[in-house]
């Protein structure tokens, strides 16, 4: 774990980066207090499409009117 200075920090920025995407740990310290570590950032996963197939079901009567009590809950008015 390579530890370094705010001002080492910003000199060599570029440098930290580099290393923190080449797996390395990069601390950045006020004085001799660590305090963040420089992590490369996980790209989002691809979306699969079909990927809950067989683990969400539809009701059979989803397709069907709403009763007026409930539909009357969801009046604008």
């Amino acid at each position: 774990m390579a530890h370094f200075s705010v001002h080492d920090a910003k000199t060599n920025l570029s440098k930290l980066i580099a290393d923190a995407l080449a797996g390395g740990e990069v601390v950045i310290s006020r004085g001799k207090v660590p305090a963040v570590k420089l992590v490369p950032v996980e790209p989002p996963g691809k979306r699969t499409f079909g990927a809950y197939r067989g683990q969400i079901t539809v009701d059979d009567r989803f397709g069907e009117p709403l009763p007026d009590d409930e539909l009357a809950g969801w009046s604008l008015d």
